[in-house]
């Protein structure tokens, strides 16, 4: 039997309120200082915070007592039109009509409109024992785009994952562009090693420095053995030579299999994973960062492109284009191995 609960703005207030609660699961509803709503989803593994009307960003995920969300800086989500307004989130939605850092000669946003996009609507379903947050976000322009955007976030009652989807219907009479990025923003592991099903060698080093970064005398030099050597960055332990960020590549995915899992290895013997099929992603990227600010080792970010930007993805022929009436269907697992 499948239950739909509608959610409404006016039902979240600053005092959390527990709306549903079984043996598999707890929902409760708040709304943050700043205003932004949120579910708290819990399962008998742990808890994770969405926020159902903003871009349905997944803003925290903990799991057998171990947070799985980057640090940062930021006390609770913040409004605002573009990530870097409330970036302290586990994950996001980047795209869809463009994803990444823009360059120069690119004019959008970035990592694109959807990640803080306002959503029209979001409800509940529970089904067996999976429980999911679903929302619709309809993007239109006149004489521009339009397209009906639908996320969702399904979890299992004694899973320590979470499933991320997304699906992309065009609804204009003409073709749109697609870019899309499931943005995952994982901890910081001192001393964690990487694993994947993929080939070490299939990373490569970011040889382009983005307009943001202001790179170090020390961190040229460890950038420079690493575009030598891209295998000899396997274990997260010298977080001070990751500031500025140190991002890899991986492309082509689907000649390694349909599907592909990632992991990062903590020395207590817990491990992060993330799953998804190569003919959804064919790109993946590895991102890493370590300051005073910021701790994350995105050690994969399932992709359609590089993210580097709309014109970046046009001259590399790995832009998608829908077709009218077309829909696009995408979908991660995450959570701890």
């Amino acid at each position: 039997m499948k239950t739909r609960l509608p959610l409404r703005r006016e039902q979240f207030h600053f005092t959390p309120e527990v709306l549903l609660e079984s043996d598999d699961f707890r929902v409760v509803l708040f709304r943050y200082p700043a205003g932004i709503e949120a579910v708290r989803i819990h399962n008998r593994r742990g808890s994770v915070t969405i926020l159902p009307f903003l871009g349905q960003m997944i803003w925290d995920v903990q799991f057998d007592d171990h947070n799985l969300t980057m640090g940062n800086s930021f006390k609770q989500p913040l409004p605002g039109d573009s990530i870097i307004d409330t970036y302290g989130c586990f994950a996001f939605h980047s795209g869809l009509l463009a994803n990444g850092c823009p360059s120069p000669e690119d004019n959008h946003p970035l990592h694109g409109e959807m990640a803080c996009a306002r959503m029209e609507s979001a409800w509940l379903v529970l089904e067996d024992q999976t429980l999911s947050l679903e929302g619709e976000c309809e993007y239109v322009k006149g004489f521009g785009h339009h397209y009906l955007a639908a996320p969702a976030v399904r979890i299992q009652a004694d899973r320590p994952r979470l499933t991320i989807a997304m699906t992309v219907t065009n609804l204009a009479g003409a073709p749109m562009p697609l870019q899309y990025m499931c943005h995952l923003n994982s901890a910081w592991i001192d001393q964690g090693r990487f694993r994947q099903s993929i080939p070490e060698q299939a990373f490569q080093l970011r040889r382009s420095i983005p307009a943001h970064l202001k790179p170090t005398p020390a961190w040229r030099d460890y950038t420079a053995q690493l575009a030598a050597d891209p295998q000899a960055l396997q274990q997260l332990d010298q977080p001070e030579l990751c500031d500025p960020e140190i991002v890899f590549f991986a492309d082509d995915l689907p000649q390694y299999g349909d599907e592909v899992q990632f992991e990062l290895h903590a020395p207590a013997g817990y491990a992060l994973m993330t799953r998804f099929s190569t003919a959804q992603f064919p790109h993946a990227t590895r991102w890493l960062l370590h300051n005073a600010d910021q701790q994350v080792a995105a050690y994969i970010l399932p992709a359609t492109c590089r993210p580097e930007g709309f014109l970046a993805a046009q001259q590399a022929g790995t832009l998608i284009t829908l077709a009218s009436g077309e829909q696009r269907h995408f979908s991660v697992e995450t959570g701890l191995l």
